[in-house]
């Protein structure tokens, strides 16, 4: 009898020994959770604040980048129109040891040459002037300052240009001012034009 409650006794001590261990357990678990949360909280935050430092870096070169293209944005344009006023330089330099004549005549050969390298320039950049006498008026493009009534031309067609205008690529720079054709109509004298100015009789 004595040793089956010796056996009790022991079974009840290993089975009380065994729920601490467990309890001992379940008690540590929380304390890994949060230590690995801990953890991960820690490289996360090295992370992002290595991902910042590497976006604050971004950020100023692209701020210098912009800084350096807008001071410098039309260094080119100017480098190429340098060769201009060379010419014009060449042209005075030359003309200046001549006679008035000669002067007058070697100036406007100058000038021309050097108007023909700027439009040079220009079209390499994307502006072209717009052709206008002969032309059909096109409204979205011209802008009639006057008509002239006339039969010696359709009506309706560019007959002078008073200052030109500029295509940049694709885009309307500046409108041409242009005088439009008309055909004479005794019966509507001071008629106006489509496109809105008043007429000016072509003298005979």
């Amino acid at each position: 009898m004595e040793d089956i409650n010796r056996e009790i006794e022991q079974l009840e001590n290993r089975e009380i020994e065994q729920l601490e261990h467990e309890k001992a357990v379940l008690e540590d678990k929380p304390r890994d959770l949060v230590e690995e949360l801990q953890r991960e909280i820690t490289e996360m935050k090295e992370k992002y604040l290595r991902l910042y430092a590497e976006f604050e870096n971004y950020k100023k070169m692209i701020q210098k980048e912009r800084e350096e293209l807008t001071n410098y944005a039309h260094e080119k344009i100017i480098e190429d129109l340098l060769p201009i006023i060379d010419n014009f330089e060449l042209a005075i330099k030359h003309a200046s040891g001549l006679d008035s004549s000669k002067y007058v005549e070697s100036m406007k050969v100058g000038i021309e040459n050097t108007l023909k390298e700027f439009f040079r320039v220009l079209e390499r950049y994307g502006v072209k002037p717009i052709e206008t006498v002969g032309k059909s008026f096109n409204p979205e493009v011209h802008h009639a300052i006057s008509t002239v009534e006339t039969d010696e031309i359709n009506e309706n067609i560019v007959v002078d240009e008073l200052r030109k205008g500029y295509i940049y690529k694709d885009k309307l720079l500046r409108e041409p001012l242009v005088v439009v054709s008309k055909k004479p109509r005794p019966s509507e004298e001071g008629s106006s034009h489509p496109s809105g100015v008043e007429n000016i009789k072509k003298e005979a």
